[in-house]
């Protein structure tokens, strides 16, 4: 299962990608995230990627498997536009 490999691994790297961003003045686009950021950055993030993670339980219960699959991709672009925004800022 190399998808849900994949999908454990960039659910860290947006954590970590979101939280640099956070230390270099950037703020979140998404307001759902936003709203959960309002806990603090840590733990709205967090409790972000906890939901993600049962998301992908529940995908896995119902074998829909192609569901994280395609998320992988979308998640990808999210940590790419996250490091992107911090090269433009540390530039």
């Amino acid at each position: 299962m190399p998808y849900l490999e994949v999908f454990v691994y960039l659910q860290l790297l947006d954590f970590l990608t979101t939280m640099m961003g956070f230390r270099l003045g950037g703020h979140e686009m998404s307001p759902f995230i936003r709203w959960l950021a309002e806990l603090g950055p840590v733990a709205g993030v967090g409790l972000a990627k906890i939901g993600a993670f049962l998301l992908a339980g529940v995908c896995l219960r119902l074998r829909k498997q192609r569901v994280i699959y395609w998320a992988n991709y979308f998640f990808a672009g999210l940590v790419l536009w996250n490091l992107l925004q911090i090269m433009r800022v540390l530039a």
